[in-house]
């Protein structure tokens, strides 16, 4: 272990172990991860490397591939033009997807990672779009005229929150499908709670 390695957490030691796709491929983003100097946690389920508190890097576990997802990567330069976003809508993380260990490339990835760390230790957040800059759907207006305790609970919760939910309700093509996910969410909007959150 060299002096900058991260400590391995049991928690993604055992997830790692319970993964039934891209295991190796995890692994491999684990140790140049921790080789970083990050710490190691497990977070929404996924292992999740952080700055001084702050999510740098999460390994995530997808059908048809894994990834890398940086935290600020809107705020990376990207030379090799490996970043993505993850959703059309998303503002401020970008990853980068894998189908095989080979595809992993050490100095490459690493370089992606202390350019992140950099940011953070810069101080510099990514410029969110302001909520007003989104539409409030119908659907989720008539709820907001019909109860005013949802529409209360919806301007409580904090504007990262917010952002998730408006661009997920808007997403749906058919008024139907707009009316039932805003339904769903009704119960998590009551409490506080994010679209993403546990």
């Amino acid at each position: 272990m060299n002096a900058r390695e991260g400590k391995r957490n049991p928690e993604v030691d055992a997830y790692l172990r319970s993964a039934t796709k891209w295991q190796q491929e995890m692994a491999k983003l684990r140790g140049i991860s921790l080789g970083c100097g990050l710490t190691e946690e497990l977070k929404w389920g996924k292992p999740c490397y952080t700055f001084q508190g702050s999510n740098v890097v999460i390994i995530q576990g997808f059908k048809e591939s894994c990834a890398l997802l940086f935290a600020k990567g809107a705020l990376l330069k990207d030379p090799h033009h490996l970043l993505e976003k993850p959703g059309e809508n998303t503002q401020a993380a970008r990853r980068i997807p894998f189908t095989s260990v080979g595809e992993i490339k050490e100095p490459i990835i690493k370089a992606y990672i202390d350019e992140a760390v950099e940011v953070e230790k810069s101080g510099r957040d990514v410029e969110y779009k302001k909520i007003s800059g989104f539409t409030i759907p119908e659907e989720l207006q008539k709820r907001f005229d019909k109860t005013r305790a949802i529409k209360a609970a919806f301007q409580a919760l904090t504007p990262g929150r917010q952002r998730g939910y408006l661009p997920y309700f808007s997403a749906a093509k058919q008024s139907k499908t707009r009316e039932a996910r805003v339904e769903k969410c009704l119960p998590r909007i009551l409490k506080g709670k994010g679209l993403d959150d546990e």
